[in-house]
Formats: C-alpha cells, sequence, structure tokens
C-alpha cells in the first residue's frame, strides 16, 4: 500500500556560489518504511557574454534539506537537470558524476564530498538518485563550491602570516576593485631574482582553481604550521618573487556563474583587442584583467601560471602559448614548455603529457587567441606562460570513482607547484640552447583530446575551452 509521505524536501540555492532553478517536485510517496520523489531542476544562465555571443551555464550547486524522516528509513530522491543538453558543454556529461556532502562547506568538511555515481546522461537530461536517510542538509554540485566567505577567510589567514614575518619582500594587496565593489586581491611572497605570476578561477565555475590557489598559499607561508616552511619552499621564496591572485572573478563566483562576471564577460577573452568593435580588458566591462594587467607591467613577468578546470578532459593537463608568435620564432618557448611539464609530474603524478587541448593549425588561428591569457603575457613578457587545467570529472592518471578529483587533490596539485618551480629556475631566462642539457623525457609532446573511453563520444576539435559550435 502506498500514501503520500509526511517527509518534505526543500531545494534552495541561497549559498553564495549557488546556482540551481526548481522547475517541478512530485509528491513524495510512501511504500513502507520508504519514500521516493521526483525534483525537476534547471541550471540557470550566466549573463549574456558579447564577445562570445552566448549565455554560458553548466556549474550548478544547490541544497536540499530534508524533514519529516521519522517512521521513513529510505528517501530515494531522483534529481534531474531538465536543460543538460543546454549547457556550454554538453559533451562534457558523459563520464560525469556528481559531487554530494552531507557535511558544511567549511574547510573542515572537505573530505567530507564524494560522488554519485549513478549520475546518467541521457536523452539530453543528466540524473541521478540520492538515498536520505536523515533529516537535514545534502549539498549537490557540479564541483564542490569554495564559497566567498571561504575565499575572505583565506585572504585573512594570508594577511595575518605576512605581519608576522616583518618582511617588506611579503605584501598584500588590492589591485582594484570589481564592478560589484569587490577587491581583487594579490598576495606576494619570495625575494628571487625571477618573477613568477600565478592567477587563479577566471571563470567562477571553475572552483578546483581556487582550492589550488590555497593549497599554493598555505605552503609558500606555512598557514597551518605556525610560519615553517620546509627546505624546498624556503629556496623557491628565495628564487622568485611570488604575484599571487587566488581569485580573478569574485562577482561572478558568488553569483554562481559557469564563465564570466556580473556583467557578461568572460576574463579569459578579455587580455586583449582582437576584435575592432570590442575593446579589452577594459573598466567598463573587465576591470579585473585590466587591474592585473596593470601591475604586471609594472612588475615584469619571467614565468606565468593560470589555473582553471575542464569539463570535458578527465585529465590534468597543460596547455602553452603554441603557435603563437613568441613560439614560432625560435625552440625556446616549445623545450620550457616540455620541461615544466616534466618537473610538474616528478612532483606531482596527477601531471601527465600525452592528454589536453591540441594546439591551433596554424599561426593564424592562434593571433585569433591573443585575447587570451597564456597566449597574451607570454609574447607580451618574452616568457613561458601556461594553462593549467584540472578536471571535473575523475582524474584518470590516479583514478578513484567514489571521490574523483577533489578540494583535496586540488590543494595537494597547488602545493607541489613549489618542486616545479625550483626545477625551471635556471632555465626560465638561460641564453643559448640550454635545452640540450634537457634528457628525452623532458621533451615537449603536442597534446590531443583523441581518447576513448567508455560510453565516451570521440571529442572533436576545441581550442582553448572555446564552446564546440553545433555543427562541429
Amino acid at each position: 500500500m502506498t500514501s503520500v509521505a509526511p517527509v518534505k524536501l526543500s531545494i534552495t540555492a541561497s549559498h553564495d556560489g549557488g546556482n540551481i532553478q526548481l522547475i517541478s517536485q512530485t509528491e513524495p510517496i510512501t511504500s513502507g518504511r520508504t519514500a521516493k520523489c521526483t525534483v525537476t531542476l534547471n541550471v540557470t544562465p550566466d549573463v549574456y557574454t558579447e564577445f562570445e555571443k552566448i549565455a554560458h551555464c553548466q556549474y550548478f550547486s544547490f541544497r536540499a534539506f530534508v524533514s519529516g524522516l521519522d517512521d521513513i528509513k529510505l528517501f530515494t530522491v531522483t534529481y534531474v537537470i531538465d536543460n543538460a543538453d543546454k549547457v556550454s558543454y554538453p559533451e562534457a556529461w558523459p563520464g560525469t558524476t556528481i559531487c554530494h556532502t552531507s557535511g558544511s562547506l567549511e574547510p573542515s568538511d572537505d573530505h567530507m564530498w564524494k560522488r554519485n555515481l549513478t549520475t546518467k546522461y541521457i536523452d539530453g537530461k543528466l540524473t541521478w538518485q540520492h538515498v536520505h536517510t536523515t533529516n537535514g542538509s545534502t549539498f549537490f554540485s557540479y564541483f564542490p563550491p569554495y564559497t566567498y566567505n571561504r575565499h575572505l577567510k583565506l585572504i585573512s589567514d594570508c594577511a595575518s602570516s605576512i605581519a608576522s614575518k616583518r618582511d617588506n619582500n611579503y605584501k598584500i594587496e588590492s589591485l582594484g576593485q570589481t564592478l560589484q565593489g569587490r577587491d581583487i586581491e594579490c598576495i606576494l611572497v619570495g625575494s628571487g631574482d625571477r618573477t613568477a605570476w600565478i592567477i587563479h578561477r577566471q571563470h567562477p565555475g571553475e572552483t578546483m582553481a581556487e582550492f589550488f590557489a590555497e593549497g599554493l598559499l598555505h605552503r609558500l607561508l606555512g598557514v597551518g604550521k605556525d610560519g615553517e616552511l620546509d627546505d624546498m619552499t624556503k629556496k623557491v621564496l628565495d628564487q622568485y618573487r611570488i604575484y599571487i591572485v587566488p581569485c580573478m572573478c569574485p562577482d561572478g563566483a558568488v553569483l554562481g556563474h559557469l564563465r564570466t562576471n556580473n556583467v557578461g564577460a568572460n576574463l579569459n577573452r578579455e587580455w586583449a583587442t582582437v576584435q575592432a568593435e570590442y575593446t579589452a580588458p577594459s573598466m567598463e566591462r573587465s576591470p579585473e584583467v585590466h587591474a592585473v594587467l596593470k601591475k604586471m607591467d609594472e612588475t615584469g613577468c619571467d614565468f606565468f601560471l593560470d589555473v582553471h578546470g575542464d569539463e570535458e578532459l578527465p585529465y590534468v593537463f597543460l596547455s602553452g602559448a603554441e603557435k603563437t608568435p613568441l613560439w614560432e620564432e625560435s625552440e625556446r618557448m616549445k623545450y620550457l614548455h616540455g620541461y615544466f611539464v616534466s618537473c610538474y609530474q616528478r612532483a606531482n603524478s596527477d601531471i601527465q603529457k600525452a592528454i589536453g587541448y591540441p594546439p591551433p593549425d596554424n599561426a593564424e588561428d592562434a593571433l585569433k587567441y591573443m585575447n587570451v591569457a597564456t597566449n597574451q603575457v607570454s609574447n607580451r613578457f618574452n616568457c613561458l606562460g601556461l594553462t593549467l587545467e584540472m578536471p571535473y570529472k575523475d582524474c584518470e592518471t590516479n583514478s578513484d570513482p567514489s571521490v574523483g578529483w577533489s578540494p583535496e587533490r586540488s590543494k595537494n596539485l597547488g602545493s607541489s607547484l613549489v618542486e616545479a618551480l625550483e626545477g625551471m629556475h635556471p632555465y626560465l631566462r638561460a641564453e643559448g640552447e640550454f635545452w640540450t642539457e634537457f634528457s628525452d623525457d623532458d621533451q615537449y609532446v603536442e597534446p590531443t583530446d583523441n581518447f576513448k573511453e567508455e560510453g565516451f563520444v570521440m571529442l572533436k576539435k576545441r581550442l582553448y575551452s572555446d564552446v564546440r559550435p553545433h555543427d562541429a
């Protein structure tokens, strides 16, 4: 015998970075001491971006609050993302598993995030089932959120550590403000002869990027260890002056956007003007990039890393300034790129060379993307520049399906950047054919996105995380 259950389910996305729209919800139906219902949802799109002519969407994060589970022991809810085929990267859904936690969004609960292995993409809809066994909250996210409160805590921890050092080589400053009045914070550490810039989360829905920043900053400043630093970190701080922007797009992050700020600017298409009718960067549309680039012009740059997440590829990988003018004029950038990836791979086995964004076919195609941060900075400062991508999915190099790529692994990857920087230092401004010292394992490998996995549709060529045209 079945009946309407007293159990209640409430869906909200009111936490900062939340994103979901409730479309419909069936009444819970009981059978014995179990109940079930179906919830239909839509992902809310970003503000329309004039440059790409699209309203991006894909990132979501919401809270399901259950009450009334007294006599009911198992409450099975089928969650359905109804507009999954309308998102920016529908090709990314096969192989995706949704993240969930019954914990809080505080750092102490990072380890509680798990993957829902029932996740399926069928007939244009993303679905999964979750069995609620207790009253209270469960958060569901495309990837665990990095909230603005947590961002402010990270900034506060860095400021406290810097203040305790009483060293002018360590600073924290605001480079400017966003259009909604949030600071664009930059942390400077180190006293060396090379200048590195590391920026994170240009695309706000790529929350793994700020987890990466947290791991890196905690190690460089000894946060959580009373300021104590390991020997490798001390060495790197003697080699570099490192400028770190942990969140390039705080407005978009608070709004739960995938790729844009509050007025629809995709910041990783705002680093130069490539279309006469669209000036970039600008204080009216992209003050975040304008402020960071202005500071970079003051400091110079010997090494640049832009940290992101990728929806499709289940790998950690690095993309460089391939086929841009700097890359084409000599072999220097190619060898620096290959050696850096090797250094990072030795420090962290999640890094691999073979799978990634394929480079443009020719120099003419690359010129169309000089508004991308890595391309612009590399050529502007004649330096090694790279984009690091982490997966939303499980990472195939060290697969862990129940957890997948996670906040902890993102933080560990950020922390292990220190070893890669140490290995690169002698070569960043070296002259002559220094690459003759490199082993065969240290050579550049041209990446491909051509790989197969069960249920995976072969990827069609896509440059710099562009949305694939529907007729591609």
